[in-house]
């Protein structure tokens, strides 16, 4: 390695690759769990199908104006790189303290428990080995283990399998849900199962505060449609692939999910679905029969191709961040060989593995909800913000303000209904959102204060150990943050 060598993160994701990653991280476990609580909160048939293309549309327009972000703002990280760009470095900083300590990882733990259960819970139910409730709870710890560790050894040494996996388990998710999709059709056309439709509109539950959890609990199926805007440095000609992968993504996605729930509601009642805690399987059960078993190993390809997407993903957020000195410089640093930033996926994976040995992981989650969609929201409004302080900005993509406009005032309604039907869960994550500044002003901005007792230079020993035991390098210096130049600033840039 030669001294000073620098090297940056390869442009590897083509239209495929980009369709993949949004699809493979939208489509993991939730189409297959959140049916339960959308109908819960919904209370009839017809309002849950109505929500679902609703929470379809909302994410089709929140990633049109990602669209418009991605290619405005060009730099990976996602909501990290537009709020540090428009509102400073110390919401930017908040921002990823919590979503690279707790809302990645947990969410990431939660499908790798899931991918697990889904694993063990057939083969000892087949094999019928009597385990204990105990001893099915280790294997599937283990299990999720191993499946972190496996795609975070992946995302180290090669970018391109890992773009492999999402390529080809996003054609297994597709499939997976045609299926369900054409045997549902199969018994309401020809077998007339469409009882569960008549009255469809009855019993709906008009309460605002429980349709606002109807739509957290669809919105949790659609998570992962901004996960490709934090890896845009690695788009090979993002003003075309970064908007056209979104455009075909979202779209297909809305269709087959609402086309799922239709599916599933002729296999199941209304009582019956909202007692499954898992549908996908309840549906194999009553429909697929003597091959139901295949849906448990269709929904465990999908729930690994979502972990090895957000962990993909995840760790562009810890890069970027030190890339902006706010995280330790290590994990800005990319391996000579291989071309992957290994610090910051090896931490992604790490903390992912933290995150499932609690018990009420899934309580952890609840508490960032709120903090993940304001994020979101801030992120767009990023972009209206930008329309008035910078209008000379080149943008390549450019969408009608109200587009923007309406996703912020959805939002912020969804947000409000949300605190009043939560009030706690919003409190503890914005606690630990706001426990953020303290960290910053002590690490960041009083970093060089603390030679005093030693903790930089520990830290650059470290670095330095890492870079010789890694082959780790800096990335290129003009891979920063940075909008896209007007036609005035390009040409004093040529001249």
């Amino acid at each position: 390695m030669t001294e000073g060598e620098e090297v940056g993160l390869e442009k590897r994701l083509g239209l495929l690759n980009g369709c993949g990653i949004i699809i493979g991280n939208i489509v993991g476990s939730g189409i297959f769990i959140s049916p339960t609580g959308v109908l819960t909160n919904c209370g009839s048939v017809g309002m849950s199908l109505v929500f679902w293309t609703l929470c379809g549309l909302y994410s089709i327009l929140g990633a049109l104006c990602y669209a418009e972000l991605g290619t405005t703002i060009k730099a990976s990280g996602g909501e990290y790189a537009y709020i540090y760009e428009a509102f400073g470095p110390l919401m930017a900083f908040m921002q990823m303290w919590v979503t690279v300590l707790v809302i990645r990882p947990a969410a990431q733990a939660i499908v790798s428990l899931t991918f697990a259960q889904y694993i063990v819970q057939p083969i000892a139910d087949h094999l019928e080995l009597g385990c204990s409730p105990e001893d099915t709870k280790t294997a599937v710890l283990c299990l999720a283990f191993a499946c972190i560790f496996l795609i975070t050894f992946i995302n180290c040494v090669s970018v391109k399998v890992s773009t492999w996996i999402n390529d080809i388990f996003m054609i297994a998710k597709v499939l997976s849900l045609v299926l369900i999709i054409v045997t549902g059709a199969f018994h309401m056309i020809f077998k007339g199962q469409t009882q569960n439709y008549k009255g469809a509109f009855e019993g709906t539950i008009w309460n605002p505060f429980d349709l606002s959890m109807a739509f957290y609990s669809g919105m949790f199926a659609y998570a992962g449609w901004n996960y490709l805007n934090f890896m845009t440095d690695e788009i090979v000609n993002p003003n075309r692939n970064l908007p056209l992968a979104i455009i075909i993504s979202l779209p297909l996605v809305t269709v087959i999910y609402v086309l799922a729930n239709v599916a599933y509601f002729a296999a199941m009642s209304p009582e019956e679905m909202k007692a499954s805690s898992a549908v996908g399987i309840s549906f194999a059960d009553e429909f697929l029969g003597p091959v139901s078993w295949i849906m448990p190993i269709l929904v465990a390809c999908s729930t690994f191709s979502a972990v090895n997407g957000s962990i993909m993903t995840g760790s562009r957020l810890t890069f970027a961040g030190a890339k902006n000195r706010q995280m330790p410089q290590f994990l800005a640093m990319i391996n000579l060989d291989f071309k992957t930033p290994i610090p910051s996926v090896f931490l992604t994976g790490f903390i992912s593995c933290l995150m499932c040995l609690p018990d009420d992981i899934g309580s952890i989650l609840n508490y960032f909800s709120f903090v993940f969609y304001f994020t979101i929201e801030l992120a767009v409004c990023v972009l209206i913000f930008l329309r008035f302080k910078r209008p000379e900005l080149e943008r390549p993509i450019k969408f009608p303000i109200v587009m923007p406009i309406a996703f912020v005032l959805i939002c912020t309604l969804v947000l409000l209904l949300s605190i009043k039907a939560d009030p706690m869960s919003t409190v503890m994550g914005l606690l630990m959102t706001l426990s953020a500044i303290p960290v910053y002003f002590i690490f960041v901005v009083w970093e060089d204060k603390l030679r005093i007792i030693y903790i930089p230079q520990i830290v650059e020993k470290f670095t330095l150990f890492l870079q010789k035991w890694l082959k780790l390098v800096p990335e290129k210096a003009d891979n920063a943050i940075q909008m896209t130049p007007t036609s005035g600033e390009k040409g004093a840039t040529e001249a």
